[in-house]
């Protein structure tokens, strides 16, 4: 009895766990089995080794052959076993060093023809295997490039099976074959339009960047034409940077969600799903692996949810888990899978369903009750969660076309906005968090943070009359430190206050 192992990884969300494909050859009538809760695509891969193999020139042994993934309790899915499967099991054989074989993760799927086809999520799968302890993988040529992002690692990439085996000591003739490679990566949206654009509406202008300061969430209410998705397409180039950490992470759900990753942009990422969306499109999830989706993709980004009223309500109210955890999870039959989703809400929505409802000038054909309803689609508990209500009008005819451009340029804006953040990164230092909109509300109403009562004195008026719940009046007090650091002061005062509660739409002093 002949036992050859190797190792590939099973991904679940965004985190990778090593599992060994171990494969065991006895003298019984001829069979090829896998075991260890594979998935149907993973039951498949025994025609798909068997015809890779046998048009590799590489001869599988005629006997029972078994293949464990261990541990058998972990759930696996996809076709990313592939080679790992093919391998372990020529290994049985003798022909390959097995040595060499124990030492090396492998990633891809096998096509009949015996290229290896790209496969997604290889970017956290080498980092599990970095964080195990690998220090080789072989991925698919067509995953080489993402690969290559891990740091720590030998990465060899191959674009047929015989190519592997050859590393791996085996006798047979490699042929130049055209390797798969994956789509050319969507281009992503260029650094365009400027803040400076946007005519006429410089208490949204300073709200945006208030709330991309102290990564706080932000709704936008007003008449078509008022300028909400042009705000919101000005909101990633506000924001600074990504580190490489951060840039990582999101590469990572690119790479999940089977984009082409072929360097770490470092530019937040920027979400705009349609409002026909699903709670599952938002979410994330699917029927045999998890999917991440949004609220995922969006992770150190921003979310954009324009016509926010016309989304499925059960949609919006199941963003508030991860608005308040900075994760998801994706329950389904058999397994859990978790996506980081800490992001930006950045929601735009009309204060009725035809639009003109308290517009100047223009006639609203909704009745009262409809109009009700519709701001009713925006839950309560989720506009609690939203830590600035903005309500916008439309611009001026004599402000849209003059020729005079806003003072604030995306470039000042960010400066500004990466200010204020070194300072509530300098405040935070030691704790768990970096942005005031992360600070839970208990730090902030005790010292050494706690604010004056005579400053806070409109704040306890709000909440006492029942204008503000608690969660909400936390909020105000979050936006009030990001104003001080906009100003550059070392704690908020009564103006900063005063400020911030005014943009939670309907609360006044």
């Amino acid at each position: 009895m002949t036992t050859a192992r190797t190792w590939s990884v099973a991904l679940n969300g965004a985190v990778g766990h090593l599992v060994e494909v171990e494969a065991d050859l006895s003298n019984q009538t001829p069979e090829f089995r896998i075991i260890g809760l594979p998935d149907k695509s993973l039951g498949e891969a025994v025609q798909r080794v068997h015809n890779a193999c046998q048009n590799s020139g590489l001869d599988l042994p005629r006997r029972r052959l078994t293949v464990n993934l261990s541990p058998a309790s972990l759930p696996k899915h996809g076709s990313a076993f592939d080679l790992a499967i093919a391998i372990a099991s020529l290994a049985t054989g003798g022909t390959l060093n097995q040595r060499a074989v124990r030492r090396t993760v492998h990633l891809g799927e096998l096509g009949l023809d015996g290229r290896i086809r790209p496969v997604p999520g290889v970017l956290p799968a080498v980092f599990a295997a970095v964080r195990a302890g690998f220090t080789q993988v072989v991925v698919p040529r067509g995953n080489e490039p993402e690969a290559r992002l891990v740091p720590g690692v030998e990465v060899r990439s191959a674009a047929s099976l015989a190519e592997v085996a050859v590393w791996h000591g085996a006798a047979v003739d490699v042929d130049d074959v055209e390797p798969v490679l994956l789509p050319a990566p969507v281009s992503r949206r260029e650094d365009e339009h400027d803040l400076a654009d946007v005519i006429g509406q410089d208490e949204a202008v300073e709200a945006l960047i208030a709330a991309a300061a102290g990564g706080h969430h932000l709704l936008l209410s007003g008449p078509p034409g008022a300028g909400k998705s042009m705000l919101a397409a000005r909101m990633p180039g506000i924001l600074p940077l990504l580190d490489e950490r951060k840039a990582l992470e999101v590469a990572s759900i690119r790479s999940l969600s089977g984009e082409s990753v072929t360097s770490l942009d470092r530019r937040p990422p920027l979400e705009a799903p349609h409002h026909t969306a699903s709670t599952v499109a938002l979410i994330g999830g699917g029927s045999r692996s998890a999917r991440p989706g949004a609220v995922a993709r969006a992770h150190r980004g921003v979310l954009f949810l324009d016509e926010a009223a016309e989304f499925s309500r059960v949609a919006l109210d199941a963003l508030r888990q991860p608005l308040e955890s900075g994760v998801v999870d994706v329950h389904r039959s058999g397994f859990t899978a978790r996506f980081p989703a800490r992001f930006q809400l950045l929601l735009a929505t009309n204060p009725c369903p035809c639009g003109n409802f308290g517009v100047r000038n223009a006639e609203c054909t909704c009745p009262p009750s409809a109009v009700r309803r519709y701001a009713a689609r925006i839950s309560g508990p989720l506009r609690d969660r939203v830590d600035i209500d903005l309500g916008l009008t439309r611009v001026a005819a004599s402000k849209a076309i003059s020729d005079a451009r806003a003072r604030v340029t995306t470039a000042f804006a960010r400066e500004r906005v990466q200010a204020a953040q070194e300072r509530a990164a300098h405040r935070w230092r030691g704790t768990p968090w970096q942005k005031n909109a992360e600070v839970p509300g208990p730090v902030l109403r005790r010292a050494p943070f706690h604010v004056e009562k005579t400053e806070r004195m409109i704040l306890d008026r709000a909440l006492e009359r029942g204008a503000l719940t608690l969660r909400g009046y936390d909020r105000v007090l979050r936006v009030a430190w990001t104003m001080a650091d906009l100003a550059g002061r070392g704690r908020p005062g009564e103006e900063e206050i005063g400020r911030a509660l005014h943009l939670r739409r309907g609360v006044a002093a």
